[in-house]
């Protein structure tokens, strides 16, 4: 149900002691002054009330700042109308008060009713019989388009660019009025393309997960092209791009719901996941467990839920969770203690009723110790193995961090670093290379052949100090998961 349906349901019920959950009290207002049009035939017998300046608007009481005085004062006014308290909440713990508005649940009768606006619910059990709760849902993306449409005029943009008008508004979502009316002022402000402008709403979506604590906004930076390799997931990936959009949504197509990668650990699991939010355009949050449950958001029950919620608020948008078996607190036997089985409960029922633009992007080492319920069909889209690169794509992997470096690749012998570097992962590379440049920073001339030589030299690959269990992650991925490369020995 809809913000709007929920108080035309409680006005239609004569509830007269309504509770609007919402940060944004000037769009409460305006919503209700839309009723009151609505209801009272044109006329706007709407009257605010704060601790500060008492009552204002259909009834004048300035000094009625105390708010069993302004509870008294509204109910001592016939006629009808809407009576707004701002600052109400605060004041619960007040035996009177909370007396006042039980006196005045009876006595405000049909067409008189008093709203109570506050960001937390504030309501002591006395009163909960009494009290209509409405959690005021965000702006939705009408609103958020005539917000959007009304500032570009103000910025001489109008008629909008038609990628600006179908992709900010959704981009938008989770954002207050006013939180999206900042986001869009810096978008008209920037210059560049359409995604340049995007991002500056990527940027405020950022600026609200890390007030959240449990959230991490990871910038779009990686891109499939930096992936060496994993042409099967990268396939995947491009194919379901359009999928995960406002349109494919419309038109009742299934929009991906998420990837579960696992394998072998350096072999670009985590670098998969990113390069989602580059390729899709969508904002990228990675989930840290580990402030889950520490305790310094409450309960780790309580702070799952919150984190689960404000992903939600800000949909369209991927939620990154990083070695999920670990997250989930799991063993080798896919056993938990009790507060772990209860996160694990209430996220696999978050996967099913999740909405529909939140693509869960989640990454596994030890993929046997996740429980049966997790890697069943229907929770994810697709299960990718990562299996060490083949010769191949190491020496792809090798080219990529190389003219990063700078390097002159026609001095590099690729066939001397394929031979050298057998079983070894992405991430082994990575270093060898960083290692190479080091030195010949130090040496005080390019990054040459010399250099990688030495630097491979001296590295052990995981495929050796970790044989046994790479083979035995191999053995469960055999018919369990898909290969994320075409070269992969599961292939």
């Amino acid at each position: 149900m809809s913000t709007l349906e929920d108080i035309r349901g409680a006005i239609l019920g004569r509830n007269s002691l309504i509770y609007l959950q919402t940060w944004e009290e000037e769009r409460a207002v305006k919503i209700l002054e839309g009723f009151a049009q609505k209801l009272f035939k044109g006329e706007l017998p709407v009257t605010v009330w704060t601790c500060v300046g008492g009552l204002r608007g259909h009834v004048e009481a300035p000094e009625a700042t105390d708010p069993v005085a302004a509870i008294r004062a509204a109910l001592g006014r016939p006629g009808r109308g809407f009576f707004l308290f701002k600052d109400l909440a605060e004041h619960m713990d007040r035996p009177d008060v909370v007396r006042a508005l039980r006196d005045a649940y009876r006595e405000l009768g049909s067409e008189r009713f008093f709203f109570l606006i506050s960001p937390r619910v504030e309501m002591p059990s006395t009163l909960e019989k009494e009290v209509y709760l409405v959690e005021m849902g965000l702006p939705g993306e009408k609103e958020l388009l005539q917000l959007t449409t009304g500032l570009g005029r103000s910025y001489g943009q109008d008629p909008l660019h038609p990628e600006l008008a179908s992709e900010l508004p959704v981009a938008l979502k989770g954002l207050t009025t006013n939180e999206a009316r900042h986001a869009l002022h810096r978008v008209f402000r920037t210059a560049g393309t359409a995604g340049d402008k995007l991002r500056q709403v990527f940027l405020e979506k950022a600026h609200i997960v890390r007030k959240s604590g449990l959230l991490e906004f990871v910038p779009p930076e990686a891109r499939l092209d930096d992936i060496g390799g994993l042409d099967n997931l990268k396939d995947w990936l491009v194919r379901r791009q359009r999928l995960f959009t406002r349109e494919a949504l419309g038109a009742d197509i299934p929009v991906p719901k998420g990837m579960l990668v696992m394998g072998v650990s350096g072999c670009g699991k985590s670098f998969a996941a990113k390069a989602v939010s580059a390729l899709w355009k969508v904002p990228l949050y990675r989930l840290d467990m580990s402030l889950v449950f520490s305790g310094a958001f409450g309960s780790p029950e309580t702070a799952f839920h919150k984190a689960l919620r404000t992903i939600e608020s800000l949909a369209p948008g991927i939620l990154w969770i990083d070695e999920i078996e670990n997250s989930l607190g799991m063993d080798d036997a896919g056993r938990g203690d009790s507060v772990n089985s209860q996160i694990f409960s209430a996220f696999l029922t978050w996967m099913q009723e999740k909405p529909p633009l939140i693509f869960v992007a989640a990454t596994a080492n030890r993929i046997e110790a996740l429980p049966a319920e997790v890697i069943r069909k229907g929770r994810f889209d697709q299960i990718y193995f990562v299996d060490l690169p083949s010769d191949e794509e190491r020496l792809k992997i090798f080219e990529i961090h190389l003219k990063r470096h700078g390097a002159d690749l026609s001095n590099i012998d690729f066939d001397v670093l394929r031979v050298s570097t057998q079983g070894w992962n992405g991430a082994e590379i990575e270093q060898a290379v960083k290692a190479a440049r080091v030195d010949a920073y130090d040496d005080g001339r390019p990054l040459g052949m010399d250099h990688l030589t030495a630097n491979t030299a001296s590295i052990v690959p995981l495929s050796k100090t970790m044989a046994e269990q790479i083979k035995k992650i191999r053995a469960w991925a055999v018919r369990r998961a898909t290969p994320a490369s075409s070269h992969s020995r599961l292939a």
